[in-house]
């Protein structure tokens, strides 16, 4: 492998840990958000990215608890969405891409991308739907707003995949008539 891939690669693996620690970071402010306005509601105003839905939750603590469900649930497979990449390129032996762990990580991958894609659309529709009931959801629309992007670059991803586990045959076989 030239120096100028080894270099784009290990860059691309270091910015991987970077969006990986602040996904883990934002999942983690959110259970905080989430564990203090249940708890502690006063206080949430000065938390992490000050998610107040105190009215919310006053009125109907099954919206709350279905809008806050779809919100944690996105940010904890964001985070892990990004440490399967990072498995992925910590072991991935760019010499012999083809073999079964890569081809089941980016399965892995696919999933995780095709499941944020499709919780954050269900998400974004129940938050549509609760503002016909008077609820205020026009805040949470960072949450799902990439839902469309996540669903095609996981159905893409997907594609990949399946490449991926037909050259991990074609390599077995030609390994063995070798």
């Amino acid at each position: 492998m030239s120096k100028t891939n080894n270099f784009v690669y290990w860059a691309l693996y270091v910015i991987a840990w970077l969006i990986f620690i602040g996904l883990a970071i934002e999942a983690a402010g959110l259970i905080v958000n989430f564990l203090f306005s249940l708890f502690k509601p006063e206080f949430v105003p000065n938390l992490y990215q000050k998610l107040d839905l105190t009215q919310m939750y006053n009125e109907s603590r099954l919206a709350f608890l279905g809008i806050y469900s779809f919100i944690l649930i996105v940010a904890i497979l964001k985070a892990g969405l990004f440490y399967g990449v990072i498995r992925l390129m910590h072991k991935m032996d760019l010499q012999k891409p083809f073999n079964s762990f890569v081809s089941k990580q980016i399965l892995r991958i696919s999933y995780f991308t095709l499941s944020i894609g499709l919780l954050s659309f269900i998400g974004r529709q129940l938050a549509k739907n609760l503002t016909h009931y008077g609820f205020y959801t026009h805040n949470l629309n960072q949450f799902w707003a990439d839902s469309q992007a996540f669903i095609l670059m996981g159905a893409v991803i997907y594609i990949i995949a399946t490449i991926f586990k037909k050259g991990v045959e074609i390599q077995n076989e030609n390994d063995l008539t070798v």
